[in-house]
């Protein structure tokens, strides 16, 4: 066998052939992703939010700003999702530290709304069907609980081979469609996945349900199917699932939802919120004008007005940081607090607005700044002993809460002047007991940690007595700043913690008897003399008193009684306060001071003298305990007065000497006050005056007034008087110094009490009343001007009326006629009540009437000269059951037989359901009110001038009067023993219609945020108008809307109560004017709704409505031919020689069901006159209605044309 063989030759190409190009493997893009969504719990409500929001100025907080904002205050892993640099109007994607984070947030109100899409539950269900461009997949969902369904498709594998090998990416585009009731497919979005994957890749959509069930939902495949066995693109829809969304609110509890993008952590991340939390109440508008508190929205300080008087009514609830008022809060929140066994009337409200102003009292932060000098930044998370809580948040301001007779208030450290003294005569003979630490329980060096906002941390603040130290070395304290968030802050309590150990740390316990036992409570500062420590006896009992100058003491021959060094003699007053004089002359025991004590002393009293060579020691009360119900044990802590300046601007103490270099001035002498109310800026204002002798060398003085012992008023004067602007009822201390050269106060200072009677006065009572009448709807009242300053100015003269004529109407029985006039006024216009009583008090301008009562009585004053036609009169107290109409905060009582207000207490809240002693009388008088809604609307069939006289009997009265109900100031209320209700009041309103009243307009509707747009072809309507709206389908909420705009004759615009999007149809009622005052006179319309407003300014007081109801009354008119469309000018009309219809110029009424008239039942009287009638001329009348009539003008059998005038009389004229 032959083998063949084949030689190829050939160059050789110069070298090794190329390698082939590597495959092109486009990376893997698709990855499934999981989003987590956690709620926190982040506080009680309401809150103020976001931190940054606040101190940015961002109030708004729908607004994106105020949600970019907020983001600066979340922190994951202690890493803001938005950079605190970032503008949070328009922040960038780079600001952003987190991606794709969602965060919705609410603030714990009574009526927040729920956060949508947070997941109750589901119902997964498989579906695992592959959609193709020719067979979409649909699905149907029947539940009708279902809010969402969640749509998952899957991707085997996304990728296209090439020839050369290559791995690429692809395209693929879908679409959702859903359908609602059958009633065709809308398409919902479209999506478009590009990119490749090798492994399985989800995606999932989400779905809102918005329509009615049944719903069909729908994925169609838009790319066209893959034919390419090297493109590998299809996808199957894997599951639905059917959620249930969570419709908690969670009201009243502050939270926050954020959803997270699980690629972006490892595991749950740590979530933080830097919030301004709960609001709480703040002091309300003061007394005598004084101001109305504010809040320093950058560190959360209450801000008072300079001379802020507290009235005894708090205000609204904002944030702060006030430790004052956040301990008020939790004292008397129910909710998270102690409310449920203290509130309001049993505490003492003034010590807590005083402890508040010490603490918001702007002092150095040691750092150049300034900032409030206690606040309170605390986040209690847990649970504790309230005793424990209580002092902690007490402690934050150097208080001490006190619970004594039933009233819980604050003692604070704070500056104070002494209010009881001590000596040997009025303790046991065991004397002052002493006790201080040793030196071993000192500390050099305290340290007080603090939360620092800025790096949220721990840190401390440390203060270091260096003389100390040289003493005992380094010894720490360690102590936490509850609540402290203030580097300055801590550092004062540090500061003050050290300064009380070496300064005030002494305890002086002591055994003492029943009269000052009870008048001493803790938190006071008293002075002791104590013999044992002076050296000398300066404090005894009075053995005689000549008069409130001159008295003599006992022991004189072991007390000191100097007469240099500007001695003072203080005395225990008969009514447990004590005041200090100046004595200028000892002789023998006998003590004569230099102004007289403001009453006389009791013989036996305690006394205590003082110069300015020995002092007595103060100390400031901390407890009294009673041993055997005669003797009590009284431990107190020395006090340093001038510990503050030392503490927080860095002063020395003073120290106490006598110097000829420096001699003091004499106080002024012949010091003496008046008091007067004068117009100021068009206001009442009362002042005292005060004046005194100038001293000679003398050109300042300090002038300290105190009112009811408060804390003194200093204020430094260069003229010999001054005055004390809105002064009120009670007792003011004044004290007058004289300044030297060297700015030093005399050692003693001219003192005085003075009695003010403020504006607490009544006015005087009306005089001269008399009455005019000026027609059958108006009168008119003439009596003297009034000649008190606080009614000219500010007061007011109230006009009431009854409609008993009787004499048994009273001011308390009767209602408002006109609205209060201006004080100046002497004389008014009011309307006729045709039979009544008229009375007329002043009310000066802090709402006080004038005692008695001017009244003057009406019977019929114009003769009823035009008949009139009584429509319909109704009387909802004669109804049967009575006032069956619509009532709000309001109901029938059968104990009174009327209509009273509600109460503001629910049985549910009652603890003692059988202790319960009168059911319609339960708890404190609602003081928001309460209306009353007649049961029917009057129709009169078309647009009337409607003649209407109100039935109105009302009066006010007690229904379970309780001092412990009344919140105001005692010196404010109008009645003591319950004698007369005059915080009471009620109005009787109507409004009106020209449209029929039970019309009912069928419309669309559309509304976006809190506008609702109702559209509706030539509606007609205006702004202002008031309309009833039901909501047929939509969310729309059905009431009474006022409409706000109107941009064209075919929408108008109404405000919605609830923020949200939705549309739908609607119908719409009458278009109904707002409701007004209903005053006895004439209203033009068709219909007519009225109302009954009630109202109370004292939670004990309560209005009764006896009489409610009206008088509807159309006036007789005569119409003639003259000016009749139809006739000549002379006012002829041509009869023709046919049958002549009429038309009135005006139409009347004849009757109309709904009211006391049937329908036709009241036709007009025609008469007629022919003008050019021959014999055997007569006339036919028929078809009389409202709107005219017809005439046959005949002679025989046969029409003739003749010229007739007409009269038409009957009742109303329509329109």
């Amino acid at each position: 066998m032959t083998e063949n063989k084949k030689i190829i030759r050939g160059s050789g190409g110069g070298g090794s052939p190329p390698a082939p190009p590597q495959p092109t493997r486009t990376p893997d893009t698709l990855h499934s992703r999981q989003f987590a969504t956690f709620l926190d719990l982040i506080s009680e409500g309401e809150i103020e939010g976001s931190a940054t929001a606040s101190k940015e100025g961002i109030t708004d907080r729908t607004s994106t700003a105020y949600k970019n904002a907020y983001l600066k205050d979340v922190f994951l892993n202690d890493t803001p999702v938005l950079k605190a640099t970032a503008s949070s109007s328009n922040p960038s994607d780079s600001d952003f530290n987190f991606q794709n984070v969602t965060f919705t947030s609410r603030f714990g109100t009574s009526n927040q709304t729920k956060i949508d899409g947070i997941e109750s539950s589901s119902s997964i269900t498989p579906v695992g069907v592959v959609v193709t461009a020719s067979s979409p997949v649909t699905r149907q969902i029947t539940n009708t609980n279902v809010d969402r369904v969640k749509i998952t498709v899957s991707f085997p594998q996304l990728q296209k081979a090439t020839t050369e090998g290559d791995l690429l990416g692809s395209t693929v585009q879908l679409k959702v469609s859903v359908q609602y009731n059958s009633g065709g497919f809308t398409d919902l979005f479209t999506d478009t996945i590009t990119g490749r994957t090798a492994d399985a890749y989800q995606k999932d959509y989400s779905v809102k349900i918005t329509g009615s069930f049944p719903v069909d939902i729908r994925v169609s495949r838009v790319t066209a199917d893959s034919t390419d066995s090297t493109l590998i693109d299809s996808f199957q829809w894997s599951s639905l699932a059917e959620i249930i969304d969570d419709s908690n609110t969670y009201a009243n509890s502050a939270y926050n939802a954020i959803r997270l993008d699980s690629q972006q952590f490892s595991s749950i991340p740590r979530r933080k919120f830097r919030i301004r939390g709960i609001k709480v109440r703040i002091p309300g508008a003061g007394a005598s004008s004084s101001g109305t508190p504010t809040i320093d929205t950058a560190t959360g300080r209450i801000v008072y007005p300079d001379g802020y008087i507290f009235n005894g009514v708090m205000g609204s609830a904002v944030w702060c940081s006030c430790p004052a008022m956040i301990l008020l809060d939790l004292l008397t929140t129910e909710r998270y607090g102690f409310g449920t066994h203290i509130t309001d009337s049993s505490i003492d409200l003034f010590s807590f607005v005083t402890a508040s102003k010490f603490a918001n009292t702007l002092v150095d932060d040691g750092f150049g700044g300034q900032e409030a000098r206690f606040s309170c930044n605390v986040n209690i998370q847990s649970s504790s002993e309230a005793f424990d809580l209580i002092n902690e948040l007490a402690g934050v301001m150097r208080a001490m809460p006190i619970w004594s007779t039933g009233t819980v208030l604050l003692a604070q450290d704070s500056p104070k002047d002494a209010s009881y003294i001590f000596s040997l005569a009025n303790v046991s003979s065991d004397g002052f007991n002493y006790t201080g630490s040793s030196l071993k329980q000192r500390h050099s060096v305290v340290s007080v940690s603090y939360f620092n906002m800025d790096t949220q941390e721990i840190d401390f603040e440390i203060f270091e007595n260096t003389s100390l130290i040289n003493k005992i070395g380094t010894v720490v304290k360690q102590v936490k700043g509850f609540g402290c968030t203030s580097r300055g802050q801590a550092q004062r309590l540090a500061k003050a913690i050290s300064f009380s150990e070496g300064n005030e740390s002494e305890l002086c316990t002591f055994t003492t008897s029943l009269e000052a036992g009870l008048l001493v409570r803790p938190g006071a500062v008293i002075e002791i003399n104590d013999p044992v420590r002076a050296g000398v006896r300066r404090g005894g009992k009075l053995s005689a008193v000549a008069s409130t100058t001159v008295v003599t003491v006992d022991d004189t021959q072991h007390t000191d009684l100097p007469t240099t060094d500007s001695p003072t003699l203080t005395l225990v007053l008969p009514d447990g306060t004590i005041e200090t004089k100046d004595i200028s002359d000892i002789t023998n025991g006998v003590i004569t001071v230099s102004s007289a004590f403001s009453q006389t002393p009791n013989v036996g009293t305690m006394y205590l003298i003082q110069n300015t060579a020995v002092q007595a020691q103060k100390f400031r009360v901390i407890t009294v305990e009673e041993i055997d119900g005669i003797n009590y044990t009284i431990t107190a802590l020395s006090y340093v007065n001038e510990k503050y300046a030392f503490i927080e601007d860095g002063a020395s103490l003073p120290i106490r000497t006598v110097s000829k270099l420096n001699e003091l001035k004499p106080p002024p002498s012949n010091l003496s006050a008046v008091e007067t109310i004068v117009p100021i800026n068009n206001q009442a204002v009362s002042k005292i005056f005060i004046s005194w002798q100038p001293i000679v060398g003398v050109t300042e003085y300090q002038v300290n007034y105190r009112y009811e012992n408060s804390n003194f008023v200093s204020e430094k004067v260069s003229r010999p008087d001054f005055q004390i602007i809105n002064s009120q009822l009670g007792t003011y201390e004044i004290q007058v110094f004289s300044y030297n050269v060297q700015g030093q106060l005399s050692a003693t200072s001219n003192d005085l009490t003075f009695e003010a009677v403020g504006k607490t006065a009544r006015p005087q009572d009306v005089t001269n009343l008399r009455i005019e009448p000026l027609s059958d709807q108006f009168v008119r009242l003439r009596f003297d001007k009034a000649t008190d300053v606080d009614v000219t100015h500010g007061g007011n003269v109230v006009i009431r009326s009854s409609n008993n004529p009787d004499g048994t109407a009273t001011f308390s029985n009767s209602v408002n006629v006109i609205p209060d006039l201006p004080g100046n006024v002497s004389e008014s216009i009011v309307p006729n009540i045709v039979n009544g009583t008229y009375i007329v008090k002043f009310r000066d301008d802090g709402g006080r009437l004038s005692e008695g009562e001017a009244k003057v009585v009406l019977i019929q004053t114009v003769p009823n000269t035009i008949p009139k036609l009584t429509v319909l009169t109704d009387r909802e107290d004669l109804d049967s059951p009575p006032f069956a109409g619509t009532k709000v905060d309001c109901f029938f009582s059968d104990d009174v037989n009327g209509l009273v207000l509600g109460s503001l207490v629910t049985l549910d809240s009652e603890p003692d359901f059988d202790a319960i002693a009168d059911f319609d009388f339960l708890g404190a008088v609602d003081l928001t009110g309460g209306s009353y809604e007649f049961a029917n609307t009057l129709d009169l069939g078309g647009k009337q001038p409607l003649r209407l006289r109100r039935h109105f009997v009302t009066q006010g009265f007690y229904p379970n009067d309780l001092i412990d109900k009344r919140s105001g100031n005692i010196d404010t209320w109008t009645d003591f023993d319950a004698a007369t209700a005059f915080d009471v009041g009620a109005t009787l309103l109507v409004a009106t219609t020209d449209l029929d009243p039970d019309l009912s307009t069928s419309a669309t509707y559309s509304q976006s945020g809190g506008t609702i747009s109702i559209n509706k072809t030539s509606h007609g309507y205006s702004v202002g108008d008031f309309v009833d709206v039901t909501f047929t389908s939509g969310a729309g909420v059905n009431g009474r809307y006022e409409i706000a705009t109107v941009p064209n004759a075919n929408s108008f615009h109404l405000n919605a109560t609830v923020a949200q999007t939705t549309s739908g149809n609607c119908t719409y009622g009458a278009n109904f004017s707002r409701f007004n005052p209903f005053v006895n006179g004439t209203y033009i319309g068709r219909g007519f709704k009225f109302r009954c407003e009630m109202d109370s300014n004292d939670p004990a007081q309560s209005i009764e409505i006896d009489q409610l109801g009206y008088t509807a009354e159309l006036e007789s008119r005569t119409e003639t031919s003259l000016g009749n469309a139809g006739a000549s000018a002379g006012g002829f009309i041509a009869s023709g020689t046919s049958t002549k219809s009429v038309v009135f110029t005006d139409s009347f009424f004849t009757g109309q069901s709904g009211t006391s008239i049937a329908a036709n039942s009241i036709l007009p009287s025609i008469g007629i006159t022919i003008e050019n009638a021959v014999v055997g001329d007569f006339f036919a009348l028929s078809n009389i209605s409202s709107t005219g009539f017809d005439i046959d003008i005949k002679n025989g059998s046969s029409n003739v044309n003749r010229n007739f005038k007409y009269s038409a009389t009957g009742f109303g004229r329509g329109s």
